[in-house]
C-alpha cells in the first residue's frame, strides 16, 4: 500500500463529501477509492469513516487523523514546490478569490495584467459574494472587504470604500434632495437586498450613530439592477463607493447625504500568511497591492 496515496486518497473524500466525488476529483474508479481508504484503515487498525447513504462521516480516530495529515501532506506540497523551483522563479498555479462586484471592476483587470507580466504562473479566480475559508479550499489570496475577525491570515491593508446614498439628477430634480436621513421617509427607496429583508439604512455623525427604517417601493438582490433601477429615476439607492463608481464619474447618479455616511470599510488583500511564502504568491501580492490602492483610491466617494 502506497500510504501517501491512500491519505491523498482519504482527503479527496472528505473535501468532496462522498467516496463518489474523491473518484470524480481523482479520475480513478470509485472501487479504487473505496479500496485504498479501506487498507489505510486495515493499516492503521481503527476505523476513520462512516459510510451513510447520504455522506461520510469521520470518526474521532478519522477526525484526529486528518487534521495530522493536512499538515504533513502541506509540508510535502511545500518541500515539492521549493525543489521544483517555485521559490526561484515565480510559476505554478495561484486560487484567488474576491467578491462578485468588486472582482469585476477590480481584480479582474489586475489578474489579466498579472499574466501578461508573468507567462509561467497560472491563475484561477472564483467570485463569490460569500466567505471562502483560504485554509479548507487551498486558497492562495483573497480580497476581504469590512472589519476581519481574529484569525491566522496575513492582511494587507489597500484601501476602504463606503456606503454611499445615491439617486438619479431627473429624480433629485423632481422629488428635492434630502438634507437628512429623516427625510428618506417622503422618498422613493429601492432595497438591496435578497429572500431577507435589510431595510435598515444606518448613518453616522460624528460618534453618533442612527438606522433609519426604510419602505422600498422596488428591492433588488444585484447591484447592477440596483444602479439601473435608481438611473431611471426610480428612487433613492444605498450601495458602496466601488458600485457606485461608473455612475458617479459619468453624472448618472448624485451622492447625497455626504456628511453622515457612515465609517469607511476597510479593504484588505489576504494570505494565509505561510512561514515560506511561494514566489508566485509573492510576486502577485507585489503586484495586486499597489494596484488595488490606486483603483481604490480613484473610486468616486472613496
Amino acid at each position: 500500500m502506497d500510504r501517501f496515496d491512500a491519505i491523498r486518497t482519504l482527503l479527496a473524500a472528505v473535501d468532496g463529501g462522498s467516496l463518489s466525488a474523491a473518484a470524480r476529483n481523482l479520475r480513478m474508479p470509485l472501487p479504487t477509492v473505496s479500496r485504498k481508504v479501506s487498507e489505510l484503515e486495515a493499516h492503521l487498525g481503527t476505523q476513520l469513516l462512516v459510510r451513510t447513504s447520504r455522506k461520510l462521516l469521520l470518526t474521532d480516530a478519522g477526525t484526529a487523523f486528518v487534521a495530522a495529515t493536512r499538515v504533513v501532506m502541506d509540508r510535502l506540497e511545500e518541500a515539492e514546490r521549493a525543489a521544483s523551483g517555485e521559490y526561484r522563479v515565480p510559476r505554478g498555479d495561484l486560487l484567488v478569490t474576491a467578491s462578485i462586484m468588486f472582482g469585476k471592476l477590480h481584480v479582474t483587470p489586475i489578474v489579466l495584467e498579472f499574466l501578461a507580466a508573468y507567462p509561467e504562473v497560472n491563475v484561477r479566480l472564483v467570485l463569490a459574494d460569500h466567505v471562502i475559508d483560504l485554509v479548507e479550499n487551498h486558497v492562495d489570496a483573497a480580497v476581504r472587504i469590512g472589519r476581519l475577525p481574529d484569525s491566522g491570515l496575513t492582511a494587507l491593508r489597500v484601501g476602504d470604500v463606503r456606503w454611499l446614498t445615491c439617486a438619479s439628477p431627473d429624480y433629485l430634480a423632481r422629488r428635492g434632495v434630502p438634507a437628512t436621513p429623516a427625510d428618506l421617509a417622503t422618498h422613493d427607496c429601492i432595497a438591496f437586498e435578497g429572500l431577507q429583508p435589510a431595510r435598515e439604512w444606518p448613518f453616522r455623525r460624528g460618534d453618533a450613530a442612527e438606522a433609519i427604517t426604510i419602505r422600498p417601493r422596488l428591492s433588488l438582490n444585484t447591484a447592477e439592477s440596483l444602479i439601473e433601477a435608481a438611473v431611471a429615476g426610480l428612487g433613492v439607492i444605498r450601495l458602496t463607493s466601488y458600485q457606485a463608481a461608473d455612475a458617479l464619474r459619468e453624472k448618472r447618479l448624485v451622492a447625497v447625504l455626504q456628511d453622515v455616511i457612515p465609517a469607511p470599510m476597510p479593504v484588505h488583500l489576504v494570505h494565509a500568511g505561510q512561514a515560506l511564502v511561494p514566489l508566485k504568491l509573492r510576486a502577485f501580492l507585489d503586484f495586486a497591492r499597489p494596484r488595488l490602492r490606486a483603483r481604490l483610491a480613484a473610486d468616486p466617494g472613496a
